[in-house]
């Protein structure tokens, strides 16, 4: 963890959590094949975040290493609900998150269904 990341305390601040997540979200999608640009470009479609959650077990403090996890909860019609944890090198889970992302159209904002290109890639790593 790095100074940026904590209060006066020496532990993580929640916001910097975020951070993490959506870092780790790119790194999924990345390695399924489908980086975001390509999803935004190629398939026409936005995938904006309606709900996160977070359940939080224990604190992170400063220099501490994490290891961040993400992972396919299910795939819907329309929607996507990602899964992640962080645990430290010790492995206490330290929290986990979940984020639901909806497919919209590009154009017209309007609820769509998930391209199968999409759909395919992301299968490989669902739970």
């Amino acid at each position: 963890m790095r100074w940026s990341d904590v209060d006066a305390a020496g532990i993580v601040c929640y916001g910097a959590y975020v951070r993490f997540v959506e870092i780790a979200e790119t790194e999924l999608f990345r390695s399924a094949g489908i980086p975001y640009g390509k999803v935004f470009d190629d398939l026409g479609v936005w995938l904006p975040r309606v709900h996160f959650s977070a359940d939080f077990h224990a604190p992170a403090r400063l220099d501490e290493q994490l290891k961040v996890s993400a992972a396919v909860k299910s795939l819907g019609t329309t929607s996507v609900t990602l899964m992640f944890w962080i645990d430290n090198r010790a492995g206490l889970r330290i929290a986990d998150f979940e984020v639901v992302l909806v497919c919209i159209g590009r154009d017209d904002f309007a609820k769509r269904e998930l391209p199968l290109a999409l759909r395919t890639a992301l299968k490989p790593y669902q739970l």
